[in-house]
């Protein structure tokens, strides 16, 4: 904690390693978001009403 973070030289990019790891987990979250089911999402037919 008593020195600087690393950070990555990519071309023109420069981020530190730490916000690097925070902004791919926030990816993988958005990601998750979008593919699993809401928690107690009917399947099929059984709560629908036409």
């Amino acid at each position: 904690m008593d020195q600087p973070a690393g950070y990555l030289h990519w071309g023109f990019i420069l981020i530190s390693y730490p916000n690097l790891i925070l902004i791919g987990i926030m990816v993988v979250l958005f990601v998750a978001a979008l593919l699993l089911p809401f928690p107690g999402h009917a399947s099929g037919d059984k709560g629908r009403k036409s």
